[in-house]
């Protein structure tokens, strides 16, 4: 069984539940509880008042009880064992269960200002043996629900014997559990008090089934793994750098649980209002939403697959001056010989900061220079903000008049006003030059133009988009991928420009209010007016306020669409505000951050996250967006980025660089010595990146997916993977010179001597010299890789080369992806080269399941490296069909147990089966 994991909504939509298949297959051990202790009472406390200001009054005025707790953290007002509701009919059919449930009447309703819904319906679907959904909605009044489209099943799983779960309904109060055949474990079990289903508050709590609960963002985490002790998180996309526990760019309702046994299983909640999670000690897990239904589903997905040439190392600031400050930096990085594949310009590049735009006084050479860099292999990558600037002389600005025809603009509901709902971004007034001496408010006031935001959910905004972006790649500048920001949305002002938020005001504060960032200033700080309004691709019309948190997911795909349709390749989407499924056609950075070694630890956590989430480009911006950085630090962020799958280094405006060549021979020396490793790996990354795609597995994960059996690396995450096979340890603090790393129970070997670790199942003392970062090799796998070039379209045109790792029994096996590159829908249409291969007994062999490559992007094998070769070699000869048997020349370490074969005299193209044959004394 593959290693998959649960990656968020995505085309095909393997729902799953089951997730033992991420977790290291033909590992049978038994995950054993960690916390043995009986738990308190105390802790099995729903809190019946999440606000703030809780008293016994209040608390019994809903029927609740209030009892100090001996629980630190522990709620003093918490619901009776009854409260919720109560099953009134169930029918079961083979497919699935229907439940018709009513509001418990002994208990007074939650929340006053929020009308109580007496009458629900649960509709429990089999969607496979693996997957199932629970949805708990008003069947006499239509509410919102997420317009995100699901490539379900054709057909539920209707035979009991194939379902690898079962499902119970408890009576009163009214549950679900779901509980996993064999094991017998309850993986989910909301029959808790507490369930609350009303126009602008609900709510639902399951217990868990164990102290391990992973997910949910996007927040920023002090661990992988969540403290337990009552700690919430507020969950609402916002121009937000990350900072713990405030609610940042996107929304992520997802988490993963490992159970008893040695599976682990995955729950999305599909509701996109403002919401948070809260996590219990009992253990347990709260969601609370403002709107919408509770969907659930338990699930994995498949990210895009992004182009090649994305995996190299890239360069972006906000802040350069002009494009000679950019073909100096090119210069600098050339004459350096760092691995460089990919050069940005932020919103610098346009006239006063407008989409599709260019300075022609300070970057009117800008197309030239990115004509010549492509011309030379680099790539080039321009931001787009969606707010569209509005104080132009009509017929000067095409972005904004063509808005205004073809109606893409987001407006009032018409009862209350038929015009656009007016913000303030990033444009300048124009001839008016900022003055940043003034405060951002009165600054923004002055400064900043009114701009409007195109409706991207309207079937004729994402054909507007697509033409402003193919009239700027054909009649402006060239360009190899997008970069949207701004996307939550934000705005500079809370609501709108010039006027207060029209209409219900309980829709900009609600009755109830999750914590996020500045709670006080209601949910359109730093946006738009929950209360603006949105049209469906079928044409129904939203509040803002239930698809705010889908605004940077309906951006994603009509940009990914428009750079196919101008530049007829793959290339790829960055996005900043994302939802499940948006890894379908985009990357993420991890935000505005800041230059801190903490930060480091922190950007590891945020990609092993966004791995479950479904987004499996991602990294955060290297040496820290806000600040200044410090050398030691920038130096060993450069180390730890090199291993990020987006590997970007990017800083802000007003602030010193940190690129590589800033630092001076000694940081550009370093700096090129890790990006040729990462560079050296890139067919492997890649290779990853296309069973991410096409499978569903992950590419960054932490150690406990590959051993989950092994307590130790639970909660392990200053250490992670790429794959099964690369353990990465950085070193993440300031002055060490020796970093404390896991070695899981396998072989593993050091990637930079080729030399067996002698211990496994330990934590041990591993040197880190500035220069070095401690990379180890999985025995058991083979890594295809190749020699580092100054960028990815050389690196490409050399041969391949094979690292065969063998394990304890001699044996290894892996596997090559290969394609162009940068096709559109490559895997779909089979245009690419997959290739296995399998070492045991002295023998390495290739097969070849799928052949479908250009001859013009055909590789040649070249040096095969096999480590753990236990006795001297005395021939290897090279077998190909058809051919007689040819003597490779190959050397022997004997010390390291190192066989290095140089097959390149062979000149064999690698989509010829092969095999190679080494003889030992």
């Amino acid at each position: 069984m593959g290693k998959r994991l649960v990656s968020g909504l995505d085309v095909t939509l393997t729902l799953l539940f089951a997730l033992v298949s991420s977790l290291s297959a033909g590992e049978a051990e038994t995950i054993r509880e960690v916390n043995g202790e009986p738990k308190s009472s105390n802790s099995r406390r729903f809190d019946c008042h999440p606000e703030a200001g809780s008293d016994q009054a209040k608390c019994e005025a809903r029927g609740c009880i209030w009892k100090p707790s001996d629980v630190p953290k522990g709620p003093w007002c918490y619901y009776p064992e009854t409260h919720g509701y109560i099953t009134n009919n169930t029918v079961e059919k083979t497919s699935g269960i229907t439940v018709d449930i009513v509001r418990n009447p002994d208990f007074p309703s939650q929340r006053s200002q929020s009308r109580d819904i007496d009458k629900l319906r649960v509709e429990i679907t089999y969607l496979s043996g693996q997957s199932l959904r629970w949805k708990i909605f008003d069947p006499a009044n239509a509410r919102y629900e997420v317009p995100v489209p699901l490539d379900l099943p054709a057909a539920p799983e209707t035979e009991e014997n194939n379902r690898l779960y079962r499902v119970q309904i408890q009576h009163k109060p009214f549950g679900i559990q779901v509980i996993r055949k064999g094991s017998e474990e309850i993986i989910w079990d909301s029959a808790v008090p507490g369930f609350t289903f009303s126009d602008q508050f609900l709510q639902i709590s399951t217990r868990l089934p164990s102290n391990y609960v992973y997910g949910v963002g996007e927040t920023e985490h002090p661990s992988y793994s969540h403290d337990l002790n009552f700690h919430t998180y507020g969950l609402f996309a916002k121009d937000q750098p990350p900072g713990y526990k405030l609610n940042s760019y996107g929304l992520h309702p997802f988490y993963m649980g490992l159970e008893k046994s040695k599976s682990a299983h995955g729950v999305l909640l599909l509701n996109s209002n403002a919401m948070d999670v809260t996590v219990l000690p009992d253990p347990a897990l709260t969601y609370r939403t403002i709107g919408g239904i509770l969907d659930f589903y338990m699930m994995i997905g498949r990210p895009v697959l992004p182009a090649y040439w994305s995996l190299g190392f890239q360069l972006c600031r906000y802040g350069y001056a002009n494009d000679t400050e950019i073909a100096d930096l090119y210069k600098d990085m050339k004459a350096a010989e760092i691995p460089y594949d990919v050069q940005y310009a932020d919103i610098d590049y346009m006239e006063r900061q407008m989409d599709f735009t260019l300075d022609q006084v300070n970057f009117k050479g800008l197309p030239a220079l990115v004509d010549q860099m492509r011309a030379e292999g680099m790539r080039f990558i321009f931001i787009l903000d969606p707010a569209i600037a509005a104080n132009e002389t009509k017929g000067s600005y095409p972005a904004f008049d063509t808005g205004i025809e073809k109606d893409v603009f987001i407006k009032w509901p018409p009862e209350l006003s038929n015009d656009i709902v007016w913000g303030k971004v990033w444009p300048d007034y124009p001839n008016v030059t900022v003055d940043n001496s003034l405060d951002w408010d009165t600054q923004v006031e002055r400064f900043r133009s009114f701009v409007a935001f195109p409706d991207f959910l309207k079937n004729s905004t994402a054909e507007w988009w697509g033409e402003q972006i193919k009239d700027f790649y054909n009649n402006v500048i060239k360009f190899d991928g997008l970069w949207i920001d701004m996307n939550e949305p934000a705005n500079f002002v809370h609501g709108t420009a010039g006027e207060k938020c029209l209409g219900d005001q309980t829709l900009e504060n609600p009755p109830y209010m999750p914590p996020l960032e500045s709670i006080h200033r209601g949910l359109n700080h730093k946006t738009i007016c929950m209360n603006s309004e949105q049209i469906l691709a079928d044409g129904t019309r939203v509040k803002h306020y239930d698809v705010h948190n889908l605004y940077g997911w309906s951006h994603t795909k009509p940009t990914y669409d428009a750079l196919l349709s101008a530049t007829g390749k793959r290339g790829v989407i960055i996005t900043r505000s994302t939802y499940p499924s948006s890894g379908r056609w985009a990357g993420h950075w991890l935000g505005d951050n800041y230059s801190g070694w903490d930060q480091l630890l922190k950007s590891i956590i945020g990609m092993m996250e966004f791995s479950i989430f479904g987004i499996s480009y991602t990294g955060a911006d290297i040496c820290g967006f806000f600040n200044t950085a410090e050398y030691e630090m920038c130096l060993r962020w450069m180390q730890l980025g090199a291993f990020y799958p987006f590997s970007r280094n990017h800083n802000t405006i007003n602030m010193p660089r940190q690129d590589p060549v800033a630092w001076g021979p000694e940081f550009a020396a370093v700096s090129r010595d890790v990006l040729n490793i990462r560079y050296t790996l890139l067919p492997y990354l890649y290779t990853l990146m296309y069973e991410a795609h096409a499978h569903g597995n992950t590419v960054v994960r932490p150690l406990l997916h590959e051993f989950v059996t092994d307590e130790n690396t639970w909660k392990i995450d200053r250490q992670f993977l790429w794959g099964p096979a690369l353990l990465i340890t950085p070193a993440l603090d300031p002055g060490v010179t020796v970093v404390r790393g896991y070695v899981p129970n396998a072989r593993w070997y050091d990637y930079h001597t080729g030399e067996v670790v002698g211990v496994r199942g330990q934590f041990v003392d591993m040197d880190t010299p500035l220069s070095k970062i401690n990379l180890h090799v999985r025995g058991g796998h083979i890594l295809p890789w190749q020699k580092a070039e100054n960028n990815t379209h050389y690196s490409r045109q050399n041969p391949l080369g094979l690292l065969v790792a063998l394990d304890d029994g001699g044996s290894a096996h892996g596997s090559l992806f290969w394609d162009d590159g940068e096709g559109i829908d490559t895997v779909q249409n089979k245009r690419f080269l997959l290739t296995t291969f399998t070492a045991s007994s002295g023998v390495l062999t290739s097969t070849v399941p799928t052949d479908s490559l250009a001859e013009a992007d055909r590789l040649t094998l070249g040096l095969v490296k096999v480590w753990g070769v236990t006795a001297p070699v005395t021939r290897v000869t090279m077998s190909v069909t058809g051919q007689p048997d040819a003597d490779l020349t190959f050397t022997y370490n004997a010390e390291v147990q190192e066989l290095q074969v140089d097959a390149t005299s062979q000149s064999h193209s690698i989509e010829k089966p092969f095999t190679i044959t080494w003889n030992t004394a």
